[in-house]
């Protein structure tokens, strides 16, 4: 492992320099890797691998009409590298749980009688394993278990593999009954696609996911957006002007420089009147929302998030609820307002994100 000092904190992590695709394959070769599910994670990891030269089939339930379809327009023939869950599972060495938590908990009681000694059981979050007590996930006691946690969307994978760049991914062992858990585990994170993997565990996987999902990367971001927006608009700002100052600027220009090369560096490379006002309200909003991500954490690691996934999950009109929040998100005049604004970006873009984006297998779904 590379040593790399993180913010005076020093961690190991794993790249490709030191654990080469070559190598996954080694410690891959005789494996058949299972991906049960084709809707968010399935496609694109199972796509990434399949390029890069591994053993890959999928198990994918017919009733989801939907993604056995994409399945099969990305090239899975069924009967051959496409299956129903169970026979695709029965087939697996490696058998990846990548449906949605809810369904992890409703399938399980079938994936677990097709596990064979010495198989590996494969997590891309800490949910099931974890929470235990709600899921009902026990995984038998010989096998491995292990996790590959990549640090984006299914679309982010894809498309990150497409270019070349790689993801972050993070990687754990809960179970290890072969003494082959971790190389598998790692051959298994190099396989998918990530740029390097850094050690965690499936607890501090799971904490930090649900945290960070419903806090900075997608609740608290777009609840800060609404609220700009709405202040904006209150206040005789248009449409396009208020989308623009909290969203556009956002997403098409400061935030990569912050990727790039940091948040400071991004204030640097700002104005002075826009430097100083960051700098003077940043304290204001850390100690506005400290109280909240302490009530959100709290949440999460007592299990109540846990508890609200698995019953909206599991509710028998789910998706029929879910497309109609989505539709009010997508609706409101802020998201509006972005659609026309993108409609207006430059063709040259357009057609360079189209191009980047084509083949992606990891959209979103159930």
């Amino acid at each position: 492992m590379a040593i790399i000092d993180f913010g005076g904190v020093k961690e190991e992590v794993i790249t490709r320099d030191e654990f080469p695709m070559d190598k996954a394959r080694e410690v891959l070769k005789n494996e058949i890797i299972a991906v049960i599910g084709y809707g968010v994670q399935g496609p694109a990891q199972a796509l990434n691998m399949k390029d890069n030269g591994f053993n890959v089939i999928i198990g994918q339930s017919q009733k989801f009409k939907k993604d056995w379809d994409r399945a099969v327009a990305d090239g899975w023939i069924p009967g051959k590298t496409l299956f129903d869950i169970e026979e695709a599972a029965k087939k697996g060495t490696i058998v990846q749980m990548l449906v949605s938590d809810a369904a992890q908990k409703a399938i399980w009681p079938l994936i677990k009688t097709c596990l064979n000694e010495g198989d590996a059981l494969y997590f891309s979050h800490g949910f099931s394993i974890v929470y235990k007590d709600q899921t009902e996930v026990i995984p038998p006691k010989n096998v491995d278990v292990i996790l590959v946690a990549p640090k984006g969307s299914g679309t982010s994978v894809r498309r990150n593999f497409l270019s070349g760049a790689g993801i972050n991914s993070s990687f754990a062992v809960a179970q290890d009954h072969t003494g082959r858990a971790k190389d598998r585990c790692v051959a298994l994170g190099i396989a998918v696609g990530s740029g390097y993997l850094f050690p965690t565990t499936f607890e501090n996987e799971v904490y930090s996911d649900l945290t960070g999902e419903r806090g900075v990367l997608m609740g608290a971001l777009a609840g800060m957006m609404d609220a700009q927006y709405s202040v904006l608009r209150e206040n005789g700002h248009s449409p396009s002007e208020a989308f623009n100052e909290t969203v556009e600027e956002l997403t098409e220009s400061l935030i990569r420089l912050v990727g790039e090369n940091g948040m400071d560096w991004m204030y640097t490379n700002c104005s002075f009147t826009a430097q100083r006002g960051a700098l003077d309200w940043r304290p204001k909003f850390r100690e506005a929302v400290l109280p909240v991500f302490k009530d959100l954490y709290n949440s999460v690691a007592t299990g109540k998030e846990t508890a609200r996934v698995l019953s909206a999950g599991s509710s028998a009109n789910y998706q029929e609820e879910l497309t109609k929040e989505l539709n009010e998100l997508g609706n409101s005049e802020l998201w509006r307002a972005g659609k026309a604004t993108r409609s207006l970006r430059p063709k040259e873009e357009a057609r360079a994100f189209s191009k980047d984006t084509k083949g992606v297998g990891g959209r979103q779904s159930n």
